[in-house]
């Protein structure tokens, strides 16, 4: 209990926050629970139909479409994915927190980040509490700074999405819903905004206005416009690599569809998929919504994908979970 408590506060202190009343906590717990509980009855009157057509239910119809998919295959793609992704998140988290906030070794994050894809399957910020409560521990540094660096990283991964999704819309124009194309201007405000806030946390702007000196914001004053490239192209590499795996993963449920369409859609999908909420029923749904043809594959697809890679990362999670217990609480 006393461990629990610490990862907590440690929690609290990254964000910045004071603990919030048991109404308003109850409602936030109750938000992505009741997303996910639409998605599901979206994807139920999707698959529904076509169930109904072929005079069966709809968890038979979802049943034929999962025996029909070659599991070894599958899992031949996605446990290496899983894992590269691993080592490469590991990667980033070490980078940034090297720049911010200790000199901590690689193999030193690697236990600690593991232990914490556990934790954020109950919660996320739970997760980052115990990166908090480790770098406090071993390095003393506070939960706040900790969590500057989580936000900072957090910027960086709405950056390169939105980069990579209209690197993928100029290359797929005429191939990608219409919708697709309001992402220019969403690519343009989001440079907008990062360009003024660039320019006010290293004080070339508005000198006077006193929110860059939040401690919670301290990562954005000390970063160079380096440091953000950087981590844009360390994070690449997991986009291109799930391009290829999610290209390839689909055509064993029986839909081809080429690397450059899956470009031009996935990091709109990993968007949905930051949504909060069980079983990434957001990033599910808007598989179903872009192949409404396939309305059960789709379905299968999209629950398969999305959480077999947060309980594979889990599974890394336990191989280390001693090690990380150790650092942690001795």
């Amino acid at each position: 209990m006393t461990d629990q408590k610490e990862i907590n506060e440690s929690t609290s202190s990254a964000s910045g926050e004071t603990p919030p009343k048991k109404k308003s906590s109850l409602l936030k717990q109750a938000i992505p629970w009741l997303i996910t509980i639409g998605c599901f009855a979206f994807l139920y009157t999707r698959v529904a139909g076509p169930a109904s057509a072929q005079d069966m239910s709809v968890f038979a119809y979802l049943g034929g479409v999962f025996a029909s998919v070659n599991w070894w295959l599958w899992l031949g793609l996605m446990i290496p994915y899983s894992l590269f992704f691993f080592f490469l998140d590991s990667l980033i988290v070490w980078r940034v927190i090297n720049w911010f906030n200790a000199k901590v070794s690689y193999t030193d994050i690697l236990p600690v980040r593991a232990s914490t894809y556990i934790l954020s399957i109950i919660n996320e910020q739970l997760g980052k509490g115990a990166m908090a409560l480790y770098l406090n521990r071993r390095e003393g540094v506070p939960g706040w700074k900790l969590g500057s660096s989580m936000l900072f990283i957090m910027v960086c991964e709405l950056i390169y999405l939105c980069a990579w999704a209209n690197i993928g819309l100029a290359l797929q124009w005429e191939t990608l819903p219409e919708v697709f194309r309001l992402l220019p201007w969403v690519g343009m405000v989001i440079v907008a905004v990062f360009s003024v806030a660039f320019l006010y946390f290293r004080g070339m702007i508005l000198p006077n206005f006193n929110l860059r000196d939040k401690d919670i914001l301290f990562s954005f004053r000390e970063a160079k416009l380096g440091q953000y490239a950087l981590i844009l192209v360390l994070r690449s590499p997991a986009l291109l690599a799930a391009v290829f795996v999610y290209s390839e993963a689909l055509s064993l449920f029986g839909i081809e569809y080429s690397y450059l369409q899956m470009l031009g859609i996935l990091p709109v999908i990993f968007f949905g998929a930051s949504v909060p909420g069980p079983f990434r029923a957001v990033a599910v749904s808007m598989w179903v919504i872009l192949f409404p043809e396939y309305p059960a594959e789709m379905a299968a697809f999209g629950l398969v994908q999305h959480n077999f890679f947060i309980l594979f990362n889990a599974v890394i999670g336990l191989f280390f979970v001693n090690r990380a217990q150790k650092e942690l609480f001795e």
